[in-house]
């Protein structure tokens, strides 16, 4: 997993409430295991009209094309539980997201794939959405290793994020990345059980 440290990019608004996975990435996008190709289906129906033909949407706008920051409303991430919404995410680029609040499975699921999901007061979020209006002048620099969030007029905003959680962010650990970590206990307990259990190896 990609290490989340400090990031310095345009962030895109999108002051939506109640954005559910599906909203996300449509079920029809998740016949496959892989984490790449699905930016394609990322908010398909926003940027979309019912004959499939792209519509105005922020991500499309050339202003935030380079976008990896999304301030949205509340309650994001809501509706199924499906791990392909923050790969979808991912996949586009998007690396911070940043809501008044989000469903539980969707946030732990954005920092198990090197997203860092950020619950702020509304009136913080109204300020930054503020920001995000500019366009490719709306430059935010996200630091985890701080917990501040810095503005295109120079602002700040502390955050609050979960020690384990940050330590895992910054580190670049997935659930895999943490069970290496304890290699060399795993292999020294499997040495001791070739000799107390040998009949475990035959």
């Amino acid at each position: 997993m990609e290490k989340f440290t400090k990031l310095t990019a345009v962030a895109a608004p999108l002051p939506l409430t109640n954005v559910d996975t599906d909203m996300i990435i449509p079920a029809r996008f998740l016949k496959t295991i892989k984490r790449t190709g699905l930016a394609e289906g990322l908010f398909y129906a926003l940027r979309h009209d019912g004959d499939g033909k792209p519509v105005d949407f922020v991500l499309d706008r050339p202003a935030y094309k380079s976008a990896k920051i999304l301030v949205a409303g509340a309650n994001f991430g809501c509706g199924s539980s499906r791990e392909h919404a923050p790969w979808a995410l991912l996949d586009a680029g998007i690396r911070c997201v940043i809501a008044p609040s989000f469903a539980d499975i969707f946030y732990n699921n954005c920092f198990k794939n090197g997203i860092l999901p950020l619950v702020l007061p509304q009136d913080e979020v109204d300020k930054l959405l503020d920001d995000a209006e500019r366009g490719a002048n709306a430059v935010v620099t996200v630091d985890l290793e701080t917990q501040t969030i810095h503005g295109p007029d120079g602002g700040s905003i502390a955050f609050e994020v979960d020690a384990f959680r940050k330590h895992c962010l910054l580190n670049g650990l997935d659930d895999i990345g943490l069970t290496l970590e304890k290699a060399p206990k795993i292999d020294g307990f499997e040495e001791r059980q070739k000799i107390g259990q040998p009949w475990l190896y035959a």
